[in-house]
Formats: structure tokens, sequence, C-alpha cells
């Protein structure tokens, strides 16, 4: 139950670890409800920068920066999962971070991640292995059989960090070509789609789902995300919710999943913060994710996440953002830009949500 003590007031201030654009978005929704926030990021030129309160620039290593900035904050979240535990751990001394360090831990890590999900969760995922050297491959490939999928255990982001191995043939080079590093070989999962869960627990320990969301990518990077999803037997939100309740997390988490031919879900992976497959609950009718971290953050109750209508959400990669004039024209679209100043190829600009009725 939440107590008194747990709910920030209106004019509470909310430090955000990162400034890209997931921080500029959870503070335009921190505004709505009159909340501040509070930057921290290594450049002072970011997406967040733009629409917050207050930037602290500061390497995520500079202890007393970041003590400086955790005694001007009531609460603290992070907008990306890369943020260095020993940073997590530093804030959560001061003020509450939420969520807590330990998701960042997990989550960093694709072999803690797998383990901790199959172990201690008891939700299905593919079939894995600790790689540690050349030998530890070609081992781990006979006991699996072919194809596997060679990830790096940290770092790795749409696509990057990752080999598909068919056969024999791919072995020779595989281990350098990954950095010689610890990896992990999952095994090779032929999916009917792809799909995610964007799940959020709230201080008192409440569970609330957005539906299911279909995802088709390009390239490796999240392409579209269309909600909700067709076939919503509501399996993934359980197994969401299973996983937030072991963290004991509080916000929102994005959980991603491989559907097979049969309907079984495997998790994929997770990630501690609100989720590009999640942009399209900005215009859906109900709670955003946004506001719904924000909330949580904050120890305030958890909105409705149940939707008025069905929404496409497209990424505006690169130069696709030039587009924005065409998109301004459609009634049904909703333009969101990041405010980054350079395009590059393979950069997330911004998105738009088309929005249609059940």
């Amino acid at each position: 139950m939440t107590t008194q003590s747990d709910l920030l007031p209106p004019g509470s201030v909310i430090g955000i670890l990162g400034g890209g654009q997931l921080g500029r978005m959870l503070s335009l929704a921190a505004a709505r409800l009159g909340l501040r926030t509070h930057i921290y990021n290594p450049q002072a030129d970011c997406p967040a920068g733009d629409v917050t309160n207050r930037i602290t620039v500061g390497d995520y290593e500079d202890t007393d920066r970041l003590i400086e900035f955790a005694n001007q904050c009531d609460a603290v979240t992070y907008e990306f999962e890369n943020v260095p535990t020993i940073t997590a751990k530093t804030v959560s001394t001061i003020t509450p971070l939420r969520p807590n360090a330990r998701a960042l831990d997990v989550a960093q890590d694709r072999l803690t991640e797998k383990t901790f999900l199959r172990d201690e969760v008891g939700v299905g995922v593919a079939g894995f292995e600790a790689v540690n050297n050349e030998f530890d491959l070609k081992r781990a490939l006979k006991r699996m059989g072919y194809p596997g999928v060679l990830k790096t255990r940290r770092f790795g982001y749409d696509g990057k960090g990752q080999l598909i191995l068919r056969s024999d043939g791919d072995i020779a080079g595989a281990w350098d070509r990954l950095g010689g590093q610890p990896l992990i070989l999952e095994a090779f999962i032929p999916f009917k789609r792809e799909v995610s869960v964007i799940a959020a627990r709230g201080v008192d320990g409440t569970c609330r789902a957005f539906p299911l969301t279909e995802n088709i990518h390009r390239n490796h990077i999240l392409h579209q995300s269309l909600a909700p999803a067709e076939n919503d037997t509501g399996q993934a939100q359980d197994m969401a919710f299973k996983i937030l309740t072991a963290l004991n997390y509080v916000g929102v988490m994005g959980t991603e999943f491989f559907e097979l031919e049969d309907g079984t879900l495997l998790v994929n992976e997770i990630a501690p913060r609100v989720h590009n497959s999640g942009h399209w609950t900005q215009d859906a009718g109900c709670v955003d994710q946004f506001e719904q971290h924000i909330r949580a953050v904050a120890g305030w109750p958890l909105g409705d996440p149940t939707p008025l209508y069905t929404v496409e959400m497209t990424n505006l990669i690169g130069k696709d953002v030039e587009t924005w004039p065409d998109i301004m024209t459609g009634s049904d679209s909703h333009l969101h830009l990041y405010g980054k100043g350079e395009t590059r190829p393979g950069r997330k600009m911004g998105h738009v949500n088309k929005v249609m009725k059940f």
C-alpha cells in the first residue's frame, strides 16, 4: 500500500540520468503533471536539454558531481540501460532511485539477464551458453547445433554486437570480430513474429500493462510498432508482471518476446526503461508510457493503460525525418521530433503515430 510519504507532491524534482529522446519525452510528461525534471548528461547539447528545468553536465563516473545532482532531486530515474551501475548506486545512497540498480545489473549483461529470467523468474527463453574463448564457442555449437546467434554480453543494441553462425565455416574469426570479449551463444529462434509488452509497477506493487504490441524491424532497428496486436492472450503481460515483481521494480519496463508458430512466447530481452515500442501510447487515448513511468517514480497511482485507438508507430530513421512536412498534412498522423541537430544514417530522429479507431 502506498503511504503518504511515498507520494512526491507537485513541484517535486525528478532527476533523469541521460538526456536523449526518452529523457526528453519523460520531461514533457512530468511537466504535464506539475513536476520538474533535472537532467544529468555528459553533454549540455542533448534532446532533453531543451525541455527540462535544469541540466547538470558531468561524466557518469564523476562521484562528486553525481552526489551534487542527487541532492537536488526528490527521486531519480534513468532513460537508458547502460548507465554505469556504480553511477546508479551512488545516486541511490542520496535519494530514491526508481527503477533500482539491480535492474541495471540484470539488463546490462545478456548472460546475467537470461540466467535471471530462466532460473529466478521461470519464464521461457532461448537456449544459451556462456562463451569465453573460441574453444567454448566450438563446444557450445556442438551441443546446441546450428544456426546459433553469437552476441556480446554487454553494450549491444539495434543488431550491433552479434553474428549468426550457420556452419563450421562461420566459426573462424567470429570471436575476434566481436572484440575477443565475453560472449553468449543463443539458439536461433524461428519465430512467427516479434512482440513486446510495456508494463509498469508502482511503489505499492501494483502492476499495469498496455496491450501486446507487434514489432517490425528493418536492418535490426525497430521500424514499426502496431498496437494493440492481434491474438493478445495476456500471456505476455503475466510474464512481464513476474519479472517486475522479481526485481522489486518501480517504473515502466519494456519486455520483448519471440512468438513461435504455436503461440508460445519466449522472452528475448528486457529494457528497464520506457521503450521505443511503447511510443504508440502517446496518441492512443490513454495514459502514455512516459506519464506512467513518471507516476511510478513519483509514487503516484498508475494510470489506466487501456487504449481507445489502434495506433501504428513508425520510427523516423536518418533522412526519413525529412518527410515531416508531408506527415503534418495527415489529420490522423501525430509527429514527434526529438530535436536532434545532425541527421545520420541509422539515427532515430523522431517518430510518427498514425491513429485508427478500433
